[in-house]
């Protein structure tokens, strides 16, 4: 057995799948969107420690494709919470255009509802159209996160605000609490505040975990002060190393032991009896986008002019001869890797070669070794899994990939408690962490 355990988590985004056109796929219930039986269903079937992506912006054309994200994640995840015993909850929710007593207020009663599963995925926002729906304009980046270090602050100050021994209960004495350890904070930033307390008492894990996504200086700073898991988009492994290694120094920079932070890999695998099995299952979903867009845009990753009309086509000769993969993606030099095996161009994008992270497509063996290779070589603590079409991958992943994971030493046979905070080996926190507060005050 290793002794390093990778960790694991399902992005759950509108109910179908990551793919455009997974809605369309054979036996996929079509109001999955709003059917919370749907998610209580995947959460059940993987029940390891999922991830729900939000976004308060509608972002597509609902004339071919499906929303990107939940109808509401913390109501969807607080109708898992009550179906589901040990499975872990994390939910977006920007610090740009939410109140830090709002914020705390509900993932604090989602932490308790689920005792002690919660956990924030502690984001800025940066697109305008969502800033829109608020009738703002998105601040500059130094003021952004300014902002978003006084939001998680004060959020983990109001958590702290109902002392772990102030539910007293105590019927002869005629005391239900005590008042004297149910305390204002009284916080005042420059961008918001609160005077609290929150009314709400601590649950198994203390308070929800906090998790953090996006780069940069900016992002990396917030999360090296203050998140236990972070969700980063990594092409190589070399790129995964790095991008750890920064996160690890930015938390020992913020007081922290580097241990304590864990990388979470973007990562996409489409699993099928055989590599052509697999691709036409992604074939059959590409057909929800815009394959004319992708030709060109394949065509610039590795720089050829290419046309939708040989789209059923392999690359010539002379074309492969003049290739150069883009210096500006670091997907291009992938995508010129399979282009070279001689598939169509069909097939090159149904490889997954200009999805936003990594794909594998192919058979459970090929997605089990490409997620030893990473997390052996330290490119990563785990993986945040993108899954094409839920109604038969989250089973599909579950049943072939992890019993070779767990056969491999690299997965736990049994979660390591009964809260989030034990999935991901966090240290015990309530409120604030006094040593971040004091590294940033020297």
């Amino acid at each position: 057995m290793s002794s390093r355990q990778m960790l694991l988590c399902l992005q759950f985004t509108s109910g179908y799948g990551a793919e455009p056109g997974a809605w369309r796929l054979p036996g996929a219930n079509l109001r999955s969107y709003t059917d919370m039986d749907q998610f209580v269903r995947y959460a059940r079937a993987a029940e390891r420690g999922k991830i729900f992506a939000d976004t308060p912006v509608l972002d597509v054309d609902l004339d071919h494709q499906v929303p990107h994200f939940a109808i509401d994640p913390l109501l969807v995840m607080t109708s898992i919470a009550r179906e589901t015993e040990r499975i872990g909850l994390v939910s977006t929710a920007s610090t740009t255009f939410n109140e830090p007593y709002n914020l705390a207020r509900q993932f604090k009663a989602l932490d308790v509802i689920s005792h002690g599963r919660a956990g924030w995925n502690a984001v800025t926002t940066s697109d305008p159209a969502a800033a829109a729906n608020f009738g703002r304009a998105v601040p500059p980046q130094a003021e952004k996160y300014e902002r978003a270090h006084e939001v998680v602050q004060i959020v983990q100050a109001l958590w702290g605000s109902w002392e772990k021994d102030a539910w007293v209960l105590d019927v002869d004495g005629k005391r239900f609490a005590d008042m004297d350890k149910i305390q204002p904070v009284g916080l005042q930033g420059r961008h918001v505040a609160s005077r609290g307390p929150l009314p709400i008492p601590p649950s198994e894990q203390g308070q929800p975990v906090i998790f953090q996504a996006g780069g940069g200086s900016y992002g990396l700073e917030l999360a090296g002060r203050y998140a236990d898991g972070v969700y980063a988009n990594p092409y190589t492994i070399e790129d995964g190393r790095a991008q750890r290694q920064t996160l690890r120094d930015a938390a020992e920079r913020a007081g922290r032991d580097p241990d304590e932070v864990k990388m979470f890999a973007g990562f996409m695998p489409a699993i099928a009896a055989s590599r052509r099995a697999a691709l036409d299952r992604r074939r059959f979903l590409d057909e929800s986008v815009d394959l004319r867009q992708r030709v060109r845009y394949l065509g610039a990753m590795i720089g050829l002019p290419l046309d939708h009309g040989h789209i059923d086509e392999p690359l010539t000769t002379d074309q492969l001869a003049d290739a150069v993969p883009s210096p500006h993606d670091p997907r291009s030099a992938r995508a010129l890797q399979v282009a070279r095996e001689g598939w169509t161009l069909r097939d090159v994008l149904a490889h997954g070669v200009i999805d936003y992270h990594p794909v594998v497509v192919g058979t459970a063996e090929d997605v089990a070794d490409h997620m030893q290779q990473w997390f052996e070589a330290g490119a990563c603590d785990g993986f945040s899994l993108a899954i094409d079409g839920y109604h038969d991958g989250v089973d599909a992943f579950v049943d072939q990939v992890v019993p070779l994971l767990q056969e491999r030493g690299l997965f736990h046979l049994d979660y390591e408690g009964p809260t989030l905070r034990d999935h991901l080996h966090a240290r015990e926190q309530y409120g604030l962490d006094k040593r971040v507060s004091e590294t940033a005050a020297r």
